[in-house]
């Protein structure tokens, strides 16, 4: 029998629930289901029909380290528990799994990355839209540079639209003390971090990131941002969970060729000269550039967060290289931290931002809500 890593579940919420499913289920082979937390009242039942009975469900993640009867931890508890718990877990020789984003600030994160050096462990973060072709071809084209260097990336992110009832669900949401942030931090990890992963990280940000523009609720709901990579690329990123009518459209314009994925489809198209030659050689003042569309041929499956639970089952086994390896965790994090610095201090910031700068703020942001 193939040798089997035993990983215990921290946080059985929505993620926790269906992560522990798919491993009961046999879809992740080489992980083996050894222990959980509690169960949410609203999946209780249903995990009573399906969970082995000598599987223990613990209080608290406290209980689950001291069981000790497992080799490795998903992590999918709330924002700020991710920093103490995966340290936790790395001191008790525990592989680590952990839900995005790497926490709430970027302090947070380089303890975890630090802590990971210290020892010979497996760190990644569920980064699963790294598995989806599309993003996947995307970041093969621009490193490629078959069509030169980046030029631009804009993304309009705006379909991640909440109603006010998602946002008074639960009195910890939108809430700086308890959420740590707002569409930056909740719905656009995934977005970040894949804007980094395929253009690489800007070098400074201007951001307006508008509290409460929609919704009654401490923490931002409207954003946009500017940014400069070092190369002299620009960007602009836009999001929020107001727009009804929202869009989802990322554009990434290179030198010669311009790529646009939008409605889940992913489009290039081509100049048919090389546009410096072009620009330099060209008599004709006002004519425009030709080219042609193209639909770049995907592989491989969409396949998610499966993709990252077995690509990390198979780096302990077999030491495959991870997928989205922990140290990249500060990145997306780095991102949104520099857009509130930005949008808080009305001014451009450099990155890397100053960790202990941030962290000072976010908790002068906290005690103004405290104090009301």
């Amino acid at each position: 029998m193939d040798k089997s890593v035993r990983v215990g579940i921290i946080g059985m919420g929505n993620m926790g629930c269906q992560y522990a499913r798919m491993i009961l289920e046999g879809e992740v082979p080489g992980l083996e289901l050894a222990a959980v937390t509690r169960i949410n009242k609203r999946d209780a039942e249903w995990f009573s029909k399906i969970l082995p009975a000598d599987i223990p469900v613990f209080q608290d993640e406290f209980g689950l380290f001291e069981y000790g009867k497992m080799d490795a931890v998903i992590i999918a508890t709330p924002h700020y528990a991710h920093e103490k718990q995966t340290i936790t877990a790395m001191q008790k020789g525990l592989h680590v799994l952990c839900e995005k984003p790497a926490g709430v600030y970027t302090l947070q994160a380089r303890n975890m990355i630090e802590e990971a050096r210290k020892h010979n462990l497996i760190f990644s973060m569920m980064f699963n839209q790294r598995t989806n072709p599309v993003f996947v071809k995307m970041k093969e084209i621009v490193e490629s540079g078959r069509y030169g260097a980046l030029k631009r990336v804009n993304w309009i992110v705006t379909d991640w639209y909440r109603p006010d009832c998602y946002y008074t669900s639960s009195a910890w949401r939108a809430t700086w003390e308890k959420d740590g942030g707002g569409v930056l931090l909740n719905q656009c990890p995934h977005n970040l971090d894949l804007l980094q992963w395929i253009c690489g990280m800007p070098v400074k940000v201007t951001a307006f990131c508008h509290e409460g523009k929609y919704h009654h609720i401490q923490v931002e709901d409207d954003v946009t941002a500017y940014m400069d990579f070092a190369n002299g690329a620009t960007g602009v990123f836009v999001t929020s969970t107001g727009e009804g009518a929202g869009t989802n459209r990322l554009e990434i314009v290179m030198d010669n060729a311009r790529m646009l994925y939008e409605d889940g489809e992913l489009r290039l198209f081509v100049l048919d000269e090389d546009e410096l030659t072009y620009r330099k050689t060209s008599q004709k003042p006002y004519e425009k550039m030709t080219g042609s569309w193209e639909t770049p041929e995907l592989t491989g499956e969409n396949i998610q967060h499966l993709g990252i639970l077995r690509n990390f089952a198979n780096a302990i086994l077999k030491q495959e290289p991870l997928i989205a390896d922990g140290a990249e965790g500060i990145n997306s994090l780095m991102l949104s931290n520099a857009m509130y610095l930005s949008s808080w201090q009305g001014r451009t910031v450099e990155l890397p931002i100053n960790d202990e700068e941030f962290h000072a703020l976010l908790q002068e942001k906290i005690a103004q809500y405290a104090s009301k």
